[in-house]
């Protein structure tokens, strides 16, 4: 039956966080990608509006003209590859919440979900890639960060790269009924949701340890980024500002709130953390004026500019992005602490 590009449109505007449209457009990896991201953070969602008619036109072309697409290797797509990244970080973090307590989790579940994370994005539309290949690069990597959560990361990269190396076609293949794709995809959902769920509902201590331990090891990556640091941090405490906008300040008296006010307080005092290291990078002490700042900095710029230090360009290169990003951590103003919003 072809697919009615107004539909498409409906089901986009009222369901595509969830993945309607694309479920209706036969396209379940896509589909089950939006489920499990609720729609790309709802950025994929909005951008992908320009995009329906061809999604909608691909749907439609007949049997025997996508066969013969499908031949050769599909080109290669910097997106596709950047998405792939940042969901298979995106699993490996979950993995690293729901199920860090098993044994042998750095070593199998953790380079599993990885690699299951960037083979989804390999598998939206109309190509995909090699599973043992993509699997057999996250495993690989996985053991040269044993028992690091910042594995992620290079296991994700590795794991992409296979994707790309190995990308093709998928082979066409008959429709199946609506009810054998939503048994799929029902069990593809409770498979990632579920251990989350059940480590957050019964075993909420461990789970909240878990979460700072996940959100230290992000923060952590953007040390020497503070602009994109910042971002993340606002992105992560969102919901506890969202909250407090419409409740105002439930005063957190039970234990619960009270576990996540913790949580809060760590992500909120990662500012601060990374100013005590800017001082010392800089070799201040932490109440230091601004011209002082100033001051220190341009005499360390001149001292560790590499164009200066021929002879050791490595390490003068090194102190030089040290320094830049100590002193743009500190040119900001710094926030108060009791300040929710």
């Amino acid at each position: 039956m072809a697919k009615g590009l107004l539909v498409t449109y409906a089901l986009w505007a009222v369901g595509g966080p969830a993945g309607l449209h694309h479920l209706y457009l036969g396209r379940d990896s896509h589909a089950l990608l939006w489920m499990l991201t609720l729609g790309g953070a709802g950025l994929g969602w909005l951008w992908e509006f320009w995009k329906l008619p061809g999604f909608v036109a691909q749907a439609n072309r007949p049997q025997n003209q996508r066969q013969s697409l499908g031949r050769g290797i599909p080109p290669l797509s910097p997106i596709r590859f950047v998405a792939q990244i940042i969901v298979g970080i995106y699993f490996g973090l979950v993995a690293l919440i729901s199920l860090s307590s098993m044994a042998s989790f750095y070593i199998v579940g953790l380079p599993l979900a990885v690699g299951l994370g960037v083979l989804l994005v390999a598998a939206v539309g109309g190509q995909t890639s090699d599973f043992k290949n993509t699997l057999g690069a996250a495993f690989l990597t996985s053991p040269v960060f044993y028992g690091r959560p910042v594995a992620i990361l290079p296991i994700s990269v590795a794991a992409s790269i296979a994707a790309q190396k190995h990308r093709r076609y998928k082979v066409s293949r008959k429709s199946e009924p609506l009810s054998a794709r939503l048994y799929r995809l029902g069990l593809a959902y409770l498979a990632f949701t579920g251990p989350l769920a059940y480590s957050a509902l019964c075993n909420t201590a461990a789970t909240l340890s878990y979460v700072a331990e996940a959100l230290g090891s992000l923060l952590s990556w953007f040390s020497f980024f503070p602009l994109l640091g910042r971002l993340v941090e606002s992105v992560l405490l969102l919901p506890y500002r969202v909250w407090w906008l419409l409740l105002g300040d439930p005063g957190f008296s039970s234990s619960s709130f009270q576990d996540w006010e913790k949580l809060y307080e760590f992500v909120h005092s990662f500012q601060d953390e990374k100013r005590r290291l800017a001082y010392q990078v800089l070799g201040l002490s932490e109440g230091t004026t601004n011209e002082e700042i100033n001051r220190r900095y341009r005499e360390l710029v001149k001292l560790w500019h590499p164009d200066h230090n021929r002879h050791h360009t490595e390490e003068a290169q090194r102190h030089f992005m040290e320094i830049q990003a100590a002193y743009e951590v500190l040119s900001q103003p710094r926030r108060p602490r009791g300040a929710r919003r």
